[in-house]
């Protein structure tokens, strides 16, 4: 019976000449596509512009970083502590940055410092799509979803609830002072030199925190006021020019310059807004997305604090023409978007749409009564074009082309961690998340890359 005679296993047995650490890592592998693109593709202009070379260069460079971010998304990787042990411990993060060992701090704030700059290489990675192939604007689904901030929404006050806490805490923060400089003044004549007194207790330190954080957002409800009012004023003034007279009926409450009682605002994210979910009421953002049809390729994407989709229509087709230079062919969007107006939008730019115009109960006759039609003819139109396409109407693409989408986006629920406070950082980062998706659909599409 022959015996198998094996060679000699060394894991310490050194080659000639040491591989290149991507020459690990398979060819058609996803971190060659994600390199090849940032180093060849895009401009990022915007990002090297941060730097100022007269105080020489920065540590690691700024397309290996933003390389290594993309990379780190595309594997559903965001913590920047998770990123630097990749990039100890896995051969494909390895092949992206060879020696180099960028630590979570550097991360961490590259991410910070660049998130606008990041966010706007979506219209860049659409094109890559678009020139691929992948954004052929035959038909364009339309949908929003609601992102949890990072704040509770038990950190909310109502201005109302301000202007009566507000008093109350100054009171109790002046009269403690009082008291401790009284008792202060007494040691001082009773033994000359002696205890301070004003040393401030740790329940007092967080009142006073309290009040800072009511007054400044007392403050951010009272500027939006005055911005509201001026807006409405001007609006008004162009009307009044228009009319060629006094505009009737009464004026407007946004010119009294005031928040309304009601109006909220968050101590830990002011920007985000109290929304209803589908489980509940959640402090969070709406955000965005209309995705072609055909290769579920995000084409324009926005994100805002409020609650209605509504409005959001005319101004994400308009993005859709700005980022693609052209217009889709058909838009889908379910019942938050119907609206005359909206309908209107579409007929004025030539976009075949389908809105839902709300549920129907089971065995009720489709209401087109005249009196239904002479209050919303364009809703009552776009119902009876929807009934009448019955299964084969494109408003069926939508369900199977947006909400995939949402999905794949927020299985990765993790990121929600690392969302820098505050809207416009939150912007940034919806609009990474996009791009990163449009960049593992465009890597899909292509040909294996070489390394």
């Amino acid at each position: 019976m022959s015996k198998h005679v094996f060679r000699r296993w060394d894991v310490d047995q050194h080659e000639l000449f040491p591989p290149a650490f991507r020459d690990l890592v398979p060819v058609g592998h996803l971190v060659h596509f994600v390199r090849r693109v940032v180093a060849e593709d895009l401009d990022l202009s915007a990002i090297y512009a941060g730097y100022d070379s007269s105080r020489g260069q920065p540590p690691y460079h700024p397309g290996l970083m933003t390389a290594l971010l993309l990379y780190g998304y595309c594997r559903g990787t965001y913590s920047s502590r998770k990123i630097e042990m990749a990039c100890e411990e896995r051969l494909d993060f390895r092949a992206l940055v060879g020696s180099e060992r960028p630590d979570h701090s550097t991360i961490a704030e590259f991410r910070r410092r660049h998130r606008d700059a990041l966010g706007s290489l979506f219209v860049q990675v659409l094109a890559l799509c678009r020139d691929a192939g992948l954004a052929k604007l035959g038909h364009v689904s339309l949908d929003g979803t609601k992102m949890a901030a990072n704040a509770s929404k038990h950190s909310v006050m109502s201005y109302k609830r301000m202007k009566k806490v507000e008093p109350e805490l100054a009171k109790q923060v002046r009269d403690w002072l009082d008291a401790a400089q009284q008792e202060d003044d007494a040691e001082d004549a009773e033994h000359g030199e002696g205890k301070r007194g004003d040393e401030m207790p740790e329940h007092l330190q967080q009142k006073v925190r309290q009040l800072a954080k009511i007054r400044a957002a007392k403050a951010r409800l009272e500027a939006q006021a005055q911005a509201e009012k001026e807006r409405v004023e001007a609006e008004r003034a162009a009307r009044q020019a228009q009319q060629g007279g006094k505009l009737r009926g009464p004026k407007p409450k946004a010119l009294d310059g005031l928040p309304k009682d009601k109006a909220q605002s968050n101590f830990t994210d002011p920007e985000s807004r109290i929304l209803k979910t589908a489980n509940g009421y959640e402090q969070g953002y709406n955000a965005q997305a209309a995705v072609d049809a055909e290769s579920q390729v995000i084409v324009a994407q926005s994100l805002s604090n409020e609650q209605s989709d509504s409005n959001k229509l005319a101004p994400m087709v308009d993005q859709v023409k700005a980022n693609l230079g052209r217009l889709p062919e058909q838009l889908s969007a379910d019942a938050g978007y119907c609206s005359e107006s909206n309908i209107a939008a579409l007929q004025e730019r030539n976009v075949d749409g389908y809105i839902a115009t709300g549920r129907q109960k089971h065995g009720t006759p489709s209401p087109t009564s005249n009196a239904q039609a002479n209050q919303a003819p364009l809703a009552t139109a776009m119902r009876e074009k929807l009934r009448d396409g019955g299964w084969d109407s494109p408003y069926r693409l939508r369900k199977h082309t947006v909400e995939p989408v949402f999905g794949q986006i927020k299985e990765a629920r993790g990121f929600r961690r690392f969302l820098r406070r505050g809207l416009g950082n939150v912007q940034g980062e919806w609009a990474l998340l996009c791009t990163v998706h449009n960049l593992l659909k465009l890597a899909g599409a292509s040909a294996p890359a070489t390394a």
